[in-house]
């Protein structure tokens, strides 16, 4: 029998992790037996420690759809071979912010994985706070508006995420926006903290959307994308933070960095606290946590945006941070 298996995807900062550790939880609740890929542009994946008690399989330095789709096949053959000892009860598979989730769908519908994997709905994240921001040719590129459209239109469910961070107005126009793209049958929840019914995360909705003009965007996208694809200027800077930091020094360099940063997280070791924390800078906020479980993971910051630059993100940080 296959595998039911989701994919999750959504523009950087989104909160794909939070809506995919909620469905995690759930699971673990039932008593079942899971599989976790998660994809990362950068060489280290800050948030693995969140999922310790799953079989959790990494694919970094690459997006899903392009450049390690073949690493994706053979870890989906390494689930393949671990089902003879091991049952696998669900499959999670997370993109990267900037992957298109119809390649993955192309690879779970080759007959060779289509016998293991039931590919039950693919679940997009939108977050309302700058959806309308990324899509204006005036604060976005064409590369960066149609990675988003492609996102939104491959997508079986979408949680417009974030909403407490966006007024009313914005809502309804992100909205509009977006039934413009999807039309009626994809259905849209509004969201905070990606808090939804769980039991509309886990239905069956693949394959079930008439939609026409769903499927011809679909149908377009199969064919455009193969040759080429929309985030070949985004990329991950990785920063070795040092032993200690002082948050407001932090706060402070974070506050400033350039916009071409889209996303910023990280595990840092602040001066004067004991053990670990992890940062996220999404939606022009940061959040700190103490990590409770911090063995094995080592301080490192992680930047993505579009056509960064390396070396003066680098000396900046030095300056403000490390001086």
């Amino acid at each position: 029998m296959a595998v039911p298996t989701y994919t999750i995807s959504g523009f950087l900062g989104s909160g794909k992790t939070t809506v995919l550790l909620k469905m995690i939880e759930e699971c673990e609740k039932n008593h079942r037996r899971l599989g976790v890929i998660l994809n990362e542009l950068g060489d280290v994946n800050i948030e693995k420690p969140l999922f310790k008690e799953q079989n959790v399989k990494e694919l970094l330095n690459g997006c899903i759809c392009c450049t390690i789709k073949e690493d994706l096949k053979s870890t989906l053959d390494e689930f393949i071979k671990e089902m003879h000892s091991n049952k696998l009860d669900l499959l999670f598979i997370e993109g990267t912010g900037v992957s298109n989730p119809l390649e993955v769908k192309r690879v779970l519908e080759d007959p060779i994985y289509a016998a293991h994997f039931d590919l039950i709905s693919m679940i997009s994240l939108i977050d309302s706070s700058t959806f309308l921001e990324y899509q204006s040719i005036f604060s976005s590129t064409a590369d960066m508006r149609k990675l988003l459209e492609e996102q939104i239109t491959s997508a079986d469910i979408i949680l417009l995420n974030k909403q407490d961070l966006a007024k009313e107005k914005v809502l309804n126009k992100s909205i509009k926006k977006i039934r413009g793209l999807v039309g009626e049958s994809v259905p849209i929840f509004q969201t905070s903290h990606g808090n939804v019914p769980l039991s509309e995360l886990f239905k069956r909705r693949n394959g079930h959307l008439p939609n026409s003009i769903h499927s011809d965007i679909r149908e377009e996208t199969n064919h455009s994308h193969h040759h080429h694809h929309h985030h070949s200027g985004l990329h991950a800077v990785k920063i070795d933070p040092g032993p200690t930091i002082k948050k407001h020094d932090l706060e402070n360099w974070l506050s400033h960095l350039p916009k071409a940063v889209l996303r910023g997280k990280g595990v840092i070791n602040l001066e004067g606290s004991e053990g670990l924390y992890s940062f996220q800078l999404a939606s022009n906020t940061l959040i700190f946590e103490k990590i409770p479980h911090p063995a094995g993971m080592r301080p490192a910051i992680i930047l993505i945006g579009d056509q960064l630059k390396e070396t003066e993100l680098l000396n900046s940080f030095n300056r403000l941070v490390k001086a």
